[in-house]
């Protein structure tokens, strides 16, 4: 079935069972606003030769041309077989614009799904975006692809996003590039042994994850790099916001402490809550596959690099439902308290598919990121000193 789009329309393709925007796009006042913009960027699409004229049907590609774009100034995705040109929109993106890049070329129907609960909004901003649609022959993902069914506020966005999307993949998944202080995985402590990079001795880092990672993770990492990027990015809005924290506390705290005993106080605080955001977080992902892009399904990709631990009373509560980590990366827009609901079905999709769904108790999960880490210095180590 061929669509037909029309510049200026206020009908836009959906994908497969969602419904026609045309009427909710009016009475939500956005319908000029959307017609306009979507206007502006037909004429320049038809003026490039990348859009059909009004009233013929949509043009048709191959997996083969929109893979070939897939570079930071010319981007094109496919959700739902249509096909979209993102370049422009990139630094407009609220996930950040390194989402959109980690999926040019792709297939992106599962992480879109994913990450955007309100299908309706989304397609308003889609709708100027699109070009064209796969060609009829040409399968709905890659062929190379499995089939499966189924701090600075800006700074944590645009990372958590592209971890969500692009889990344990290196180096789109900025949580796993821990570098210089730790390696993980197989290839990365491969690639530092061949290039002989020791910037610190990483046979022990398995022993110093308990006295560097454990208390600095939040304390001092995280903030430092939420830091950098406000400055680098010149983010005066969450730069307002980062310091309105510290002059609160001051305001509340500097009367009874003074300005040293303030700062003392907010970095304890930190200092005590990073062990514990740091197992939670880590112990999930650490000592599960770690992999350069395979371009592989949204349920194998999230599966095979998450694991979850037992659920109990204490468990739930002590992690806020984040032992569910396979259910969350599946189901990143979910209300956690939910997780344990859709727990069985998720497993029982993995069985069938044959995909291993690993669940610890917690003890052994906190265990296994010291393990992980053993392991991949025993990699590196191998790779340095062979001759």
């Amino acid at each position: 079935m061929k669509l037909e789009e029309k510049c200026g329309d206020n009908r836009i393709p959906v994908g497969r069972g969602q419904p026609h925007l045309g009427e909710t796009q009016q009475a939500n006042g956005k319908a000029g606003a959307a017609a306009g913009a979507g206007a502006e960027v037909c004429a320049k699409q038809e003026a490039s030769g990348k859009r059909a004229v009004p009233g013929r049907s949509l043009n048709t590609y191959s997996w083969q041309e929109v893979q070939r774009h897939n570079r930071e100034a010319d981007q094109w995705l496919v959700i739902d077989r249509k096909v979209y040109s993102v370049t422009g929109w990139a630094d407009r993106h609220p996930g950040g614009r390194r989402v959109l890049k980690h999926c040019a070329g792709e297939d992106a129907t599962d992480a879109f799904r994913a990450v955007h609960p309100d299908l309706d909004l989304v397609q308003l901003y889609l709708k100027p975006l699109l070009i064209g649609e796969l060609a009829a022959e040409e399968p709905s993902q890659e062929r190379n692809k499995n089939v499966s069914e189924g701090l600075s506020q800006n700074w944590w966005n645009n990372r958590h996003s592209q971890h969500h999307v692009k889990t344990n993949i290196y180096p789109k998944d900025p949580d796993i590039n821990m570098g210089p202080l730790f390696l993980l995985g197989d290839s990365q402590p491969v690639k530092y042994g061949k290039k002989k990079i020791k910037y610190i001795d990483y046979e022990r880092q398995h022993l110093y994850f308990y006295m560097v990672e454990l208390p600095l993770l939040t304390s001092v990492y995280l903030n430092i790099r939420s830091m950098q990027r406000m400055y680098r990015t010149r983010d005066w809005g969450d730069i307002a916001w980062v310091s309105s924290f510290y002059i609160r506390h001051f305001l509340t705290f500097g009367p009874f402490y003074g300005v040293f005993g303030t700062l003392l106080l907010i970095y304890l605080v930190k200092f005590l809550e990073s062990p514990w955001i740091t197992y939670i977080t880590q112990m999930s992902h650490i000592p599960m596959k770690m992999s350069t892009e395979e371009n592989q399904d949204w349920l194998s990709t999230q599966v095979r690099a998450t694991c979850n631990v037992e659920q109990s009373i204490f468990n739930d509560w002590f992690t806020g439902h984040l032992n569910f980590q396979i259910e969350h990366h599946l189901f990143p827009t979910m209300p956690r308290h939910n997780y344990h609901k859709v727990a069985p079905l998720v497993r029982s999709l993995c069985a069938k598919h044959g995909l291993q769904y690993v669940n610890k108790p917690m003890l052994k999960a906190f265990a296994d990121i010291p393990r992980a880490l053993k392991k991949s210095a025993a990699l590196w180590k191998e790779t340095y000193y062979e001759t």
